[in-house]
């Protein structure tokens, strides 16, 4: 996995979840962003969302990701 992915996702977290997910483990802050990749690849909502504003697409599947 990218190191590139999970710095994204970090950027996409609220600074509170970010801290979250800073504190576990390095092989589940890659399992996350690999999640958060799928989701942002795979959810038609989201498309249309990121050609608004790619930032919040990127925010909200971080959110769902850990919502899960």
């Amino acid at each position: 996995m990218p190191n590139d992915s999970l710095a994204r996702f970090l950027a996409a977290l609220a600074p509170e979840d970010r801290q979250s997910v800073t504190a576990r483990p390095r092989e589940e802050q890659e399992r996350l962003a690999a999640a958060w990749e799928r989701e942002l690849e795979g959810d038609d909502e989201l498309d249309v969302l990121d050609e608004l504003s790619p930032p919040e697409a990127e925010a909200e599947a971080a959110r769902r990701v850990l919502r899960q």
